[in-house]
């Protein structure tokens, strides 16, 4: 009987559509603001589907000036945290180890990579949590004896309520804990 040893999840970080949608809402908006403040300082119109030098500088130009300018250093930071794959990484989980690793990339510095790793024999359960409302979460932990909680979804669009369970009981069999809710 050939028994699964090792279980492995990717985690999607920042590299997701919704990040990519944002910097190309935030730049197209942010160019225009900046370029329209521009234009009204100057009073030459750098947009062509609207005339600009028609607004006061101040105090209409100066806003959309520095809302462009917001909405640009937005977008750069996401671009900079899609490119660095913040929030990436993977859960493994090795019976033959015997051990949980959890590993995930954050910022560029001397700590990157956040690698952490548990021994089986430390793990209580598995939790689901689900809140609903303005702003939904269903995510899973990773209950340990010392009263730990690692999550080990990826943060983002909620999953589905099916898949969520699906997900906590195929890990919760694998490592042979309970699911529980959080």
């Amino acid at each position: 009987m050939n028994v699964e040893m090792i279980k492995r999840e990717s985690i999607t970080g920042s590299r997701r559509i919704s990040n990519y949608a944002w910097v190309i809402i935030l730049t197209v908006g942010g160019l225009g603001f900046l370029l329209s403040g521009i234009s009204s300082y100057l009073k030459i119109n750098l947009l062509p589907f609207t005339d600009s030098t028609q607004l006061v500088f101040i105090p209409q130009g100066i806003l959309l000036t520095f809302y462009g300018s917001i909405a640009l250093l937005i977008s750069l930071y996401i671009v900079l945290t899609i490119f660095w794959d913040i929030g990436g990484g993977y859960n493994e989980f090795n019976k033959t180890d015997q051990l949980v690793r959890i590993v995930r990339k954050g910022f560029p510095g001397k700590d990157r990579e956040i690698f952490l790793v548990y021994p089986m024999e430390i793990v209580k359960n598995v939790a689901i949590e689900i809140k609903d409302g303005l702003n939904p979460r269903r995510m899973i932990y990773l209950c340990t004896k010392d009263d730990r909680r690692i999550p080990l979804t990826e943060v983002g669009e909620p999953m589905a309520l099916a898949l969520l369970e699906k997900k906590a009981t195929q890990l919760a069999d694998f490592l042979e804990v309970n699911v529980e809710q959080a």
